[in-house]
């Protein structure tokens, strides 16, 4: 099977799309939300569990797997599906955020990025090159160009020259021969700018990638700065290509990017939150530490069995006041399964041509009485 993108049905009232990834390792139903699996797991969970949650498609993460245990030791054991267990796609970043976020560690020129290592201090040269080289030897589906990722608020002028040098490191980036059936997404750029952002989508489908990501959001921005410039880009993406937003978000922001065209998303929120007991559920977000769980005997969420929904929401409560390591565990796949299954749900309110009444509902659900948060 090759790679290639399928549009079932758009949302005859919004840009919401229905659709069908179709990779040698399996079909992803779109939209979809791909677990973060950093360092070649997702955190406090076996692959067999992440499969239970309902993901399709995960994601590695370069950087991390570069410095630890390093590309070739990966290649030598199978590369990235045989090394994790993992038998679907895998996508791979190309290490541009860790440039963002390593900031002051960094020196960024036209040739790439140097930065030292976090884990021994050596220096560690990235190129577009290099970026390639790595995914390629870690043998995921779908890799990722090298992008220049800004902080914001920069000025006009730092987001413009990250802009423009993450076009010529995307020219680079398809230089690079491929290997074996492994397919390069490229990121459109350009902060809040939605004429950057235009410039930056329109040179980037001239370059004629498998699929395009939306990059350097969610680095602090307001959410509607997010979604105005998410509603700026998607036009000039290609229809017939998939549209992937790196790097969001919370549940609301998965449904207005789904609104806005986005077909793809990755976060470590649904991981983060739950080892911090943190729960989503479709009546709203839970503090597990509240006092007011102590003595509940209902399931995390109700309108979500999955197979460990048998244990309580007081039970969970006492994992984590105890220290128990089983109750970030918990809750980390119950996010997981939550994501899965508001995906799940989009997708159909799509086919039904009703999903703006859909995503009405569920904030409707998320402020009922009884969530700990909105």
């Amino acid at each position: 099977m090759t790679f290639r993108y399928e549009c079932l049905h758009q949302d005859k009232h919004c840009q919401a799309r229905l659709g069908r990834l179709h990779t040698p390792r399996g079909i992803v139903d779109l939209p979809t939300f791909m677990p973060v699996g950093t360092r070649g797991s997702v955190k406090g969970l076996t692959i067999e569990m992440v499969q239970q949650t309902g993901a399709q498609i995960i994601l590695g993460n370069t950087y991390h797997l570069a410095l630890r245990p390093g590309e070739e030791i990966v290649a030598a054991l199978g590369g990235l599906h045989e090394f994790t267990g993992w038998s679907g796609p895998i996508l791979t970043d190309s290490g541009g955020f860790q440039v963002f976020s390593l900031e002051k560690l960094n020196k960024i020129d036209e040739q790439g990025v140097v930065f030292r290592s976090a884990i021994d201090g050596r220096l560690v040269h990235l190129t577009p090159e290099r970026s390639m080289e790595i995914q390629q030897q870690l043998g995921s589906d779908i890799a990722m160009v090298l992008d220049h990722v800004p902080p914001l608020p920069s000025t006009p002028a730092v987001i413009a020259d990250a802009c423009q040098r993450s076009l010529r490191w995307a020219a680079r980036c398809l230089q690079v021969p491929p290997k074996s059936e492994q397919v390069l997404f490229g990121i459109v750029q350009g902060g809040l700018d939605v004429g950057l952002r235009k410039m930056c989508a329109e040179e980037l489908v001239a370059m004629d990638f498998p699929g395009y990501a939306i990059g350097g959001l969610s680095v602090g921005e307001a959410p509607t700065d997010m979604y105005r410039t998410i509603a700026a880009t998607t036009p000039h993406l290609p229809l017939e290509k998939p549209r992937y937003l790196m790097g969001v978000g919370t549940p609301t922001d998965l449904l207005e990017a789904i609104g806005l065209g986005i077909d793809m998303f990755d976060c470590v929120m649904p991981t983060r939150n739950g080892r911090n007991a943190m729960v989503f559920t479709h009546q709203g977000s839970l503090r597990l530490k509240n006092q007011k769980h102590s003595r509940d005997r209902r399931p995390l969420d109700e309108q979500l069995p999955t197979p460990y929904s048998h244990y309580s929401r007081g039970y969970l409560r006492h994992l984590f006041l105890a220290g128990e390591m089983l109750g970030p565990i918990l809750a980390s796949f119950h996010n997981l399964a939550y994501y899965a299954d508001l995906m799940r749900l989009a997708r159909e309110a799509i086919a039904a041509d009703c999903y703006l009444d859909f995503v009405a509902q569920q904030k409707s659900n998320w402020r009922q009485p009884g969530a700990d948060l909105g």
